[in-house]
């Protein structure tokens, strides 16, 4: 069996450190394995999904180091696919138009609270007689497809991470909606779970790959899988990245995308080699690899079922790791941007002369790119400015004599 992995960000944001370790893994398992690594962009959500964040996702990838061998597919150009499933869904009875109005389900789902019950679909159009829908047609309702869930069933799968998972198919909130926005006659907008689960199948995709926030997913997509004759990929859900204080990691956290990380100060390398340590460690204990150094040694057993703490400070090690044993010129081909959009008028042409003995000198202290504006300040600019404070210091007795010396 080729190994074929996949990793599917929604362009609904830029990519997010989240999803690019999510990525990591999943180039590591397949250059480990000899596999295929597939790039699909899940893009059906039509007025979040823009352009640009394709682009950022694209260009993030590319920086980190991470080729993709397939794609970048893009879903919204296979909802046809998607809906060919649901239509079979239909025809085994595997599935059921519904027509429950947003004010029906609120009070469904009310009345399931005052009994202390957790809200959930109760089925209730599972049986719908063909009178009972042309009447709510006639209405002029809408109708969504429902996925037939059998509360009976407990839903069970050997976690490449976790080891055995099940799930009591009665928690999964009842029978699931596949598509929206459809009618007696049309099937309207496929939904994420039906959607994914199709594109692995034609994809061919053979190792599940993702957060662990996923799990209850995994469970809904199981039952598609089998439901549409399809064989069970294998899961791995990897642990979340966590903040110092044991919470998921947010923005609020200060926590950006990778493009910032960039702007930032970090080097690709030390990003990329970073993300690795989070959830997986290394057989020889050893903390600094590239990703195909990486990728020789990586298996799910040494990946952690605890919560990723995400450390600044380790991360600002190790980037001073990769700085100080930078070579001049390649350090300055990285600093230079920063240089020039902190507004210093350096030339890599005219000034690499005394450019490169500046990286020499400089490079062994940064922790950052951006430490290289400051400790470069003597060297670039015209006029250094002092505050009042520097002035009267300049004043004492002697220091000319000092300065001279010096």
């Amino acid at each position: 069996m080729t190994v074929r992995v996949r990793i599917a960000p929604s362009p609904t944001g830029t990519l997010h450190i989240g999803t690019a370790r999510t990525a990591v893994f999943n180039w590591l398992f397949a250059r480990h394995a000899g596999g295929q690594f597939i790039l699909r962009i899940e893009d059906t959500d039509e007025e979040r999904s823009k352009p640009e964040f394709t682009e950022n996702i694209l260009a993030g990838l590319r920086w980190l180091g991470m080729d993709w061998d397939e794609g970048p597919f893009f879903q919204s150009q296979r909802i046809e696919l998607h809906q060919q499933a649901i239509q079979t869904l239909l025809d085994q009875e595997l599935a059921y138009r519904a027509y429950d109005t947003p004010e029906e389900l609120d009070l469904m789902r009310d009345a399931m609270k005052v009994k202390g019950q957790a809200p959930r679909y109760d089925n209730r159009h599972r049986h719908l007689t063909s009178e009972q829908q042309a009447a709510f047609e006639a209405e002029g309702r809408p109708a969504v497809i429902r996925f037939k869930i059998d509360d009976d069933r407990t839903v069970v799968w050997d976690d490449l991470v976790r080891g055995p998972v099940s799930w009591r198919a009665s928690d999964l909130g009842g029978d699931m909606v596949v598509a929206r926005a459809s009618s007696s006659t049309t099937i309207g907008q496929p939904l994420y779970n039906l959607a994914v689960v199709v594109d692995d199948i034609d994809m061919g995709i053979t190792h599940v790959i993702r957060g662990e926030d996923h799990i209850a997913n995994t469970a809904k997509q199981i039952l598609l899988y089998e439901a549409l004759g399809a064989s069970v990929p294998a899961f791995a859900h990897t642990p979340l990245i966590l903040n110092q204080s044991g919470q998921k990691l947010s923005k609020r956290d200060g926590v950006t995308s990778i493009s910032d990380f960039q702007t930032m100060g970090f080097v690709a390398s030390a990003l990329a080699n970073y993300m690795t340590l989070l959830g997986w460690s290394a057989p020889d204990a050893n903390e600094r690899f590239t990703l195909t150094e990486a990728a020789q040694q990586f298996s799910f057993e040494r990946v952690n079922k605890a919560g990723a703490k995400f450390d600044w400070d380790k991360l600002d090690w190790l980037n001073s790791q990769y700085l100080h044993e930078m070579e001049p010129e390649a350090l300055l081909e990285l600093v230079l941007p920063y240089l020039n959009k902190a507004g210093y008028s350096v030339d890599l042409d005219t000034d690499k002369t005394w450019l490169l003995p500046l990286m020499a000198l400089i490079g062994p202290s940064l922790t950052r790119l951006t430490d290289a504006v400051e400790q470069s300040r003597f060297f670039v600019t015209a006029s250094l400015g002092f505050d009042e404070a520097a002035k009267t210091q300049l004043q004492l007795e002697g220091l000319r004599m000092f300065f001279r010396a010096f």
